[in-house]
């Protein structure tokens, strides 16, 4: 089960639950429910959404309050240990299997998308990495995880996805932080390649490429990366798990944090300026 089979999974069993939820006359609202259950109210929006599961005697104490019947609880009790079963296989392949399978599982959804957006105030987006780069990002993470020794295979299979840039049938859109660039994240050799790269990449038809200036005041705090298939999957890689919804009003919040930086980057020529001059700046240390 790949990632994003995963989370969806995760999405249908919060709707269930939201099914029982609404069921109830007079109606319960979801910030009743969790007055009842003693909950913060934000908790049952979350588990609803998908974004987090319940423990079972969580699960137990909500279908007391709903009236679920004792052959439902019994289905969702059996769902809720098998979805946490598959999670726990997840975990379990990103830790023995590494990187590469990982890389497979979004390159699934990358495939099946005709828009891609991606927004990185860390790293250079996947797409645009060199392999140099690749590497050093698989092996700081490898190391700080415990993730598996298959940087090869990782690389090799990061590079794969890359051929979605040449694909006419998507559009897609790349933005990141000059600060990314300025990070000695890498050897400055690999840097100076890197920077090269996206350079180059700014001549991709398809592509949009921004790059927000370090002397730019931003509309709003760079958090955290992101990535958009279709306006319909949003997910968010944190560096213990991977966040992934198709709530609507979850991707119209990332749609507009989105064009407030985009609103700030620069793009095209002068983008191709920035990186020049950062460049420049990496080449005495090379």
């Amino acid at each position: 089960m790949t990632a994003s089979k995963l989370s969806d999974r995760r999405i249908e069993y919060g709707d269930r639950l939201k099914t029982h939820r609404v069921a109830v006359t007079p109606r319960l609202t979801g910030k009743a429910l969790a007055e009842r259950l003693g909950w913060r109210a934000a908790k049952v929006s979350l588990i609803e959404g998908g974004k987090q599961l319940p423990t079972e005697p969580e699960l137990g104490a909500w279908a007391e309050v709903v009236g679920i019947t004792a052959d439902d609880l019994a289905a969702l009790l059996e769902e809720l240990r098998a979805i946490r079963l598959d999670d726990a296989r997840w975990k379990a392949r990103l830790r023995t299997g590494g990187h590469e399978s990982a890389q497979r599982s979004f390159a699934e959804m990358e495939a099946a998308a005709s828009t891609i957006v991606n927004f990185e105030p860390a790293l250079v987006p996947g797409p645009l990495q060199t392999p140099g780069y690749a590497r050093a990002m698989f092996a700081s993470m490898a190391a700080l995880k415990d993730a598996g020794d298959d940087l090869d295979a990782a690389v090799a299979a990061r590079m794969q996805r890359q051929h979605i840039l040449y694909d006419e049938t998507k559009t897609i859109e790349l933005l990141l932080a000059e600060s990314t660039l300025r990070n000695a994240v890498a050897p400055a050799a690999t840097m100076a390649g890197q920077v090269d790269r996206l350079i180059a990449a700014t001549q991709i038809p398809n592509l949009r490429l921004g790059v927000i200036p370090l002397d730019r005041q931003l509309p709003y705090v760079p958090m955290h990366g992101f990535w958009l298939f279709d306006d319909e999957l949003l997910t968010a890689e944190m560096l213990h798990t991977e966040v992934t919804t198709r709530d609507p009003e979850d991707v119209r919040l990332y749609r507009h944090y989105l064009a407030g930086m985009w609103a700030v980057a620069a793009e095209g020529e002068a983008a191709r300026t920035l990186l020049q001059r950062v460049l420049g700046d990496l080449a005495p240390a090379n």
